[in-house]
């Protein structure tokens, strides 16, 4: 199997890349949505990034990955006691899926073969402590969405039909991309991602070279490349679980609650879940600097990120979201 391109290899793309290393670093944020134009390295960044994660543990044979023995359901007949090392999961969610393929169903030749009722675990399960990612977002169907929102707030899988009631854990990173001109996004789910990204093709030349030339090498020689890009990664691997094993001591201070506050309530932004959105990413911000202290540069570099999806539309305003989080940004955070 080919290896995912390296992620510190990605050219340009900061943004996109800071938003996704933030839920790696704090996966509770919610996820991240990157809209854009094709061909922009939308796919290619989740995959790299999965690849670059440190492997999780998990019991042996149990379908949700999970880390304990006794975290893995009965249903799953699990007997070992055993863990082992494993990839982080990135599953992809196809736009043409069935619901009984994302959330599991009745296991059709069991039920035939030994006349067992046994269960059939699905993509959410194959997810859980992981990513699942969804190309084209805005084209998913009505039905899948609903069953989305439901496992995205209550972080377990639940299907009850065909004489089955299981229960299963189901917490993982929601990465969407999509094309904004094929469609919009649902307002519920776009609600449910604490981060968002608009991403665009490069406009410098320079970019667009270095990009076809690193394209080149990792597909004339991907061992010469994944070589010359190893130790990046590993960088960014060692820093990322510096930046989780210092979330523990890192506390919002008033002055820090006060300016996240202040800067939703000046923007608009519906509920409070933009409020603990940006509060979570700028502590992982501060997390993945290395500083002892959530800040202003926490939060102005945050800001953007989980709030711009979060705005009622100004029909007088051409400048678009994120001009507009800018701007009051710096009224606010002055």
């Amino acid at each position: 199997m080919r290896q995912p391109f390296p992620f510190s290899a990605i050219v340009g793309q900061d943004e996109m890349k800071l938003a996704m290393i933030l839920t790696a670093v704090d996966p509770s944020i919610g996820g991240v949505l990157v809209f854009g134009d094709r061909g922009t390295g939308k796919s290619t960044a989740v995959r790299a990034l999965a690849a670059l994660l440190p492997e999780i543990t998990a019991v042996e044979g149990c379908p949700v990955n999970s880390a304990r023995p006794a975290d893995c359901p009965e249903w799953a007949g699990v007997t070992s006691k055993r863990t082992h090392s494993i990839p982080t999961p990135v599953v992809d969610l196809p736009l043409g899926a069935s619901e009984d393929r994302v959330t599991g169903a009745l296991d059709i030749e069991r039920a035939l073969v030994d006349g067992q009722k046994a269960f059939q675990p699905g993509l959410l399960a194959r997810a859980n402590r992981g990513y699942l990612y969804i190309d084209e977002v805005n084209l998913l169907e009505d039905h899948i969405v609903d069953l989305l929102l439901d496992v995205a707030q209550s972080g377990e899988n639940v299907v009850e039909r065909e004489g089955l009631s299981i229960r299963h854990a189901a917490r993982f990173v929601l990465v969407g991309s999509g094309n904004p001109e094929e469609g919009e996004l649902r307002p519920q789910l776009l609600d449910r991602f604490g981060l968002s990204v608009d991403v665009a093709s490069p406009a410098d030349i320079a970019q667009r070279v270095e990009v076809l030339r690193r394209r080149e090498a990792f597909e004339n020689d991907t061992a010469a490349f994944m070589l010359r890009w190893q130790a990046e990664d590993a960088t960014i691997r060692d820093q990322i679980l510096r930046a989780r094993a210092a979330l523990k001591t890192l506390r919002p201070d008033e002055a820090a609650l006060s300016d996240v506050a202040e800067l939703c309530m000046a923007l608009g932004s519906d509920g409070v879940r933009g409020e603990l959105a940006l509060l979570k990413a700028a502590r992982a911000h501060a997390a993945w600097r290395d500083d002892t202290a959530i800040t202003r540069t926490h939060i102005r570099a945050a800001a953007p990120l989980a709030l711009r999806h979060r705005l009622r539309r100004d029909p007088l305003d051409d400048a678009g979201s994120g001009a507009r989080v800018r701007r009051v940004i710096d009224s606010v955070l002055a």
